[in-house]
């Protein structure tokens, strides 16, 4: 009878896991990319970084172009 015990026991702990899958969505948001800057454009430098300004709006610079940001 112990034997059946212990080998209950064991495929129990086997069989059951402790890992849970959580899925985050993140928020949806329009990020609209400027291809070229124009010629008006002004670099600022806001806490050590590199923002460029035209239209009264901040714009940091990636690989696709330029992206609105909030300073």
């Amino acid at each position: 009878m112990k034997k059946y015990l212990f080998l209950f026991a064991l495929i129990a702990l086997v069989f059951s896991s402790c890992a849970t899958r959580v899925v985050t969505t993140t928020p949806r948001t329009n990020v609209v990319v400027v291809n070229k800057a124009p010629r008006s454009h002004k670099i600022v430098v806001v806490k050590g970084k590199r923002y460029y300004y035209w239209g009264g709006r901040h714009y940091r610079k990636t690989n696709r172009g330029f992206v609105f940001v909030k300073v």
